[in-house]
């Protein structure tokens, strides 16, 4: 090992390794020269510290083994990436936009210029007059027929005993099993008009109203507030009468209150003016004029008075 030319011994044995591990040819000579270096370099060395020195000798030497690899810009690797990333999302986007409209976006009716006629799955026909829009999910009909109103439509239900039909309006539901209505929306102004059949009306915490045919539920345009009217029609001369069969307030002012019974009852209510602003939760049904005051009255604590049609509440 003196006689070597090089005078880092372990940098010329090391490049004698790579290329017997490169597979490159070596002679008798190097292989001599390899034995003696691994000889004199282990023989002090017991079992532990030969393991110990390999495994340094091989983790520093790792780097030298990995093959050359031909530095490619990064601009060009990101710009394909980055092309490649926005056409799958661009196709995943459409691919999912479709997807959505076609099994899960909701079907929507709009009746522009007119009236218009939408055909259910089930069999129902909705008559929508104009401005009005039908939503239905793509589920239906589900065990539950569901859809939502806005405006002023006409249902016709297919009848089903097991599949509620339920139509979810602006702050209201009409639910029922086969029949025909007409729900109108206007403002504030919430009503379903029952021609035949039967229905149940939800809004706004008041008690659940059923109608049967020539029965009209309204909320007089009162928040929280459900009437059901009894329609009559005269044979001789058409007109209709309207007689007021349930009245059901929730949390409303009494001002509001007294404004609904002065113009279904036909009468004039006279009250304390700090008792315009109280609320009141009441449920006027099957009662008359006289005796819904009466109660009206101990609601608010007060006493009533009547004369001809006015009715006067006072402490």
């Amino acid at each position: 090992m003196k006689s070597q030319k090089n005078k880092n011994t372990a940098a010329f044995v090391f490049k004698l390794w790579q290329r017997e591990v490169s597979e490159e040819k070596i002679s008798e000579k190097e292989h001599e020269i390899l034995n003696q270096w691994t000889i004199r370099t282990e023989k002090d060395l017991d079992t532990m510290h030969m393991k110990e020195s390999k495994e340094r000798i091989l983790s520093a030497l790792e780097l030298y083994f990995i093959k050359p690899v031909k530095n490619t810009p990064v601009y060009p690797l990101r710009k394909y990436f980055y092309t490649a990333a926005a056409a799958i999302i661009l196709l995943l986007s459409v691919g999912g936009i479709l997807t959505y409209q076609q099994f899960f976006k909701a079907d929507s009716y709009t009746a522009n210029s007119g009236n218009r006629k939408v055909y259910l799955a089930d069999g129902s026909v909705v008559t929508l007059l104009k401005g009005a829009e039908l939503t239905i999910d793509k589920s239906f009909p589900a065990s539950t027929r569901i859809v939502n109103l806005k405006g002023d439509a006409i249902f016709s239900v297919a009848k089903s005993k097991t599949h509620p039909f339920i139509v979810h309006a602006d702050g209201f539901s009409t639910k029922v099993l086969g029949t025909v209505f007409k729900i109108s929306q206007s403002g504030n102004s919430k009503s379903v008009q029952l021609y035949e059949g039967k229905v149940a009306v939800s809004y706004g915490g008041t008690t659940v109203s059923y109608l049967k045919p020539n029965q009209k539920w309204t909320n007089f345009g009162i928040a929280h507030t459900a009437a059901v009217i009894s329609l009559t029609q005269e044979n001789n001369t058409g007109k209709q009468n309207a007689k007021l069969l349930s009245l059901s307030f929730n949390d409303v002012v009494f001002k509001e209150v007294a404004e609904v019974m002065q113009t279904n009852y036909k009468i004039k209510i006279m009250y304390p003016k700090e008792s315009a602003d109280k609320k009141i939760t009441a449920d006027f049904t099957g009662g008359t004029a006289d005796e819904n005051m009466e109660a009206l009255a101990f609601i608010l604590g007060l006493e009533v008075h009547k004369e001809d049609h006015t009715y006067t509440l006072k402490k």
